[in-house]
């Protein structure tokens, strides 16, 4: 019998990794968190009649790519593709419109039928960052604020803003009957998903991958030029509020987002790291979801973040990163084993960060796995010491060592702290371990 292996489309995120992931999730937390957003988490399904009225019927998502089955109840029950349907859900659920404006992030697990590639899988995880109850231009410039200044702290810089509106539902609809009326005379051209959305979606064909059916959409009518005055008056609103902030971006008039609740803004951040798929970050304003689902009149606008493809861009950059580990344990012989458990114990209380060697090998092999570990100190205990109640203390990077009394760790921490802080900042490194350039 041959061994499990993960299903097709999923993927095993190993320690080797997380810590990349845990850099991500650390530096968005502190961002969101000075700018007053506050964290939501709502549940990984949900009916399937969410999706299908809050997304539409007529995109990929619901129409091919959702994880939807009927369970005991004999409801149908899909895993959540996007977060945004969920937390307006939730919205309205708890009436949290009557709070005022809703800054709220999210961030987990969301499912997507689609062709496993570097970057995207059928299990994928999403930060989303959502203002609900807001339709000032200034509020479409803070989300994208805040995902620069996330993607900046991270350290990448090859990094382009595209940025569209898609006006009013009216608008759209008017764009929508000329595209149609474009395309036709060339559907036999078009690709075969292409040609199906011709008829279900015509503005999703402008996302089209396929060579021939993008040098048709090169000539296809521009989207700009189907916005009433409001909807130009808003857009000029936005562009001119992006340069007061200092934020470049470059104007895309085919980019329309796959999603049916777009209204306005709408907009991408890429990187060139990641071939075909470059965007790391994509969102918009979706003012009339909130009603369409049942609640009150409430204009809102989001993002959601590609964890997968972020976190691969971060490997690329070449930013070595590791744990950060205070002090290894090793010892030998049975009583000093039991006495560098309790001293290990004392030391995590204290909040330090401690790995015991587990392995009862030679000194020298434990030696050997304390100065891969990447621990500033190493703390040793052998006969003698279990016999005297004390450790040995050596600091790996200097060679510098020295006899403790078990103890006086407690009366300690403070003064190993400060040591622990400048040992590790002598050696060049930061948190979770990245080596400064």
């Amino acid at each position: 019998m041959g061994s499990i292996q993960a299903i097709r489309g999923t993927r095993d995120i190993l320690p080797e990794e997380v810590v990349y992931w845990q850099r991500v999730e650390a530096t968005a937390r502190q961002i969101l968190q000075r700018a007053a957003y506050r964290e939501i988490r709502t549940p990984i399904f949900e009916q399937t009649e969410l999706f299908e009225r809050g997304i539409g019927e007529a995109t990929d998502v619901v129409g091919k790519e959702m994880y939807t089955f009927t369970d005991r109840g004999d409801r149908s029950i899909t895993l959540r593709p996007e977060f945004t349907a969920g937390i307006v859900r939730s919205l309205i659920e708890h009436k949290l419109y009557a709070n005022g404006i809703q800054r709220l992030w999210a961030m987990g697990p969301v499912f997507r039928y689609e062709r496993p590639q570097a970057g995207r899988q059928r299990q994928f995880h999403q930060l989303d960052v959502e203002i609900l109850g807001s339709s000032d231009p200034r509020a479409d410039v803070e989300v994208i604020a805040i995902a620069t200044d996330l993607l900046q702290a991270l350290g990448l810089q090859t990094l382009r803003l595209d940025l569209n509106s898609v006006g009013t539902l009216e608008d759209r609809q008017n764009y929508r009957t000329a595209l149609v009326d474009y395309f036709t005379p060339y559907q036999e051209d078009l690709d075969p998903d292409s040609q199906d959305r011709l008829t279900r979606n015509p503005l999703r064909i402008l996302d089209s991958k396929d060579r021939r059916t993008q040098e048709i959409v090169k000539d296809a009518p521009s989207l700009l030029a189907y916005l009433c005055p409001d909807s130009q008056r808003r857009f000029e609103q936005v562009q001119q509020l992006l340069t007061d902030v200092g934020i470049p971006f470059h104007i895309n008039d085919r980019l329309v987002r796959g999603l049916d609740y777009y209204t306005h803004t709408a907009f991408e951040i890429q990187s060139d790291d990641l071939g075909a798929q470059a965007t790391v970050c994509g969102g918009g304003r979706y003012d009339g979801l909130v009603a369409q689902l049942g609640g009150p009149e409430t204009p809102a606008i989001g993002w959601g973040l590609g964890m997968e493809r972020l976190t691969i861009l971060l490997q690329q950059l070449d930013q070595s990163v590791q744990e950060t580990l205070d002090f290894y344990v090793v010892s030998r012989g049975d009583r000093a084993e039991a006495q560098a458990l309790q001293l290990a114990q004392v030391l995590r209380k204290l909040e330090f960060s401690v790995e015991l060697d587990l392995t009862g090998s030679a000194f020298g092999k434990q030696f050997k796995r304390a100065d891969r570990s990447g621990a500033v100190a190493c703390l040793i205990l052998g006969d003698e010491e279990a016999i005297n109640r004390t450790a040995q203390l050596k600091w790996l990077a200097s060679g510098e060592q020295v006899a403790i009394a078990q103890s006086d760790l407690p009366t300690m921490a403070d003064s190993l702290r400060k040591q622990v802080a400048i040992a590790r900042a002598s050696s060049g490194n930061d948190l979770y371990g990245a080596t400064r350039s």
